[in-house]
């Protein structure tokens, strides 16, 4: 079965940086779509970042420039560069993997699988 364990998150200054890993397993997609999303309370959980098996990759507006996605093949590893974080950054942040092409997939529902979150939190 599919595992995803999500580890790095913590509270960090406005403007810090944090790193955000997830530790995938299990899968046997041949062509699939990795992606962060974020939730903060009273609000849907949303897209932040996403990738393919191809290494192309998608971002929300609001973190184009400041966040980047990764993967490490060979460590089965995904990874979120957090920089110039802000205060509305803040959130549980959640890796998901799902079969097929990343621009399709938009919406936490076109997601299989989930890992169990980390929070990240920002002060001003």
């Amino acid at each position: 079965q599919v595992q995803l364990v999500e580890s790095g998150g913590g509270s960090v200054q406005a403007g810090g940086s944090l790193r955000l890993s997830c530790a995938a397993s299990g899968y046997t997609y041949s062509s699939y779509c990795m992606g962060w999303f974020r939730q903060a309370p009273g609000k849907e959980r949303e897209a932040v970042a996403r990738i393919n098996n191809w290494g192309t990759t998608f971002y929300a507006d609001s973190v184009k420039g400041r966040f980047t996605i990764s993967k490490d093949n060979a460590k089965n590893t995904l990874y979120l560069q957090m920089n110039s974080l802000k205060p509305e950054d803040a959130a549980m942040y959640y890796c998901a993997i799902g079969g097929g092409q990343c621009y399709m997939k938009t919406n936490p529902g076109d997601f299989g699988d989930w890992g169990q979150g980390t929070q990240v939190t920002v002060s001003s």
